[in-house]
């Protein structure tokens, strides 16, 4: 009887083995998972001469976020963006970034937001429910408005992630820069919007041309 068992067991432990790999599948090296923060996109070449930019800048890590804004301003500059063509504001911290861009969108205008800031992981969860807030909220503005809006906030785990990605070569805020041109002129050949007239850039009160006509009217903003 014990016999039988035994041979029983062992039948049972060679067929469940058949669904074992022989080999256990290899694991990613780490050189492939670093690849996202070495990797780049490449840009044609873009003519931002008529483009507007919008940037939404934090005070919060005011010293790498300036950083970033440099970046960008660098690549609009290459894209012959105009330093009068772009429009500069800052709000206290991430959090806030879809909200002024919200209202910079619905301004009319600018063709492009770029919303920058730095997040840094601390020791409670309040970095999880910040970064996935601010980046829902920023996309969907872009979506509801049809005014691209740039993810330009660093979210990383300490302070060397964050000055290896706001300086040097490695400037993530020169690729904001272009593909806020990009989407930019992208948006505006959908749209047919190339050539149209536009009001001053930013917030407060305006004077837009209206149409053919020459006729001016007020556009109320919001400081």
């Amino acid at each position: 009887m014990i016999a039988k068992f035994y041979f029983l067991l062992s039948v049972a432990v060679s067929s469940a083995s058949a669904f074992v790999p022989s080999t256990p599948p290899a694991f990613v090296p780490s050189t492939t998972l670093m690849m996202g923060a070495e990797s780049e996109v490449s840009f044609g070449d873009l003519d931002g001469s008529e483009i507007r930019v919008g940037i939404i800048k934090t005070r919060w890590n005011k010293e790498n976020v300036d950083n970033l804004v440099a970046g960008a301003k660098k690549a609009l500059a290459e894209c012959n963006v105009t330093d009068a063509n772009v429009f500069e504001t800052e709000v206290p911290g991430a959090y806030e970034l879809p909200f002024a861009a919200r209202l910079l969108a619905l301004s009319g205008t600018v063709d492009a937001i770029i919303c920058t800031g730095v997040l840094i992981k601390g020791e409670t969860m309040h970095f999880e429910y910040i970064c996935d807030a601010v980046s829902k909220g920023i996309m969907n503005i872009g979506l509801q408005t049809s005014v691209p809006c740039i993810f330009g906030v660093l979210t990383c785990l300490d302070e060397d992630q964050v000055v290896s990605r706001s300086t040097g070569d490695n400037n993530h805020g020169e690729s904001w820069g272009m593909t806020a041109v990009e989407m930019a002129l992208l948006r505006s050949e959908a749209l047919g919007m190339k050539g149209k007239k536009m009001a001053s850039m930013g917030f407060g009160e305006t004077d837009e041309v209206d149409g053919e006509s020459g006729d001016t009217k007020k556009s109320v903003g919001f400081f």
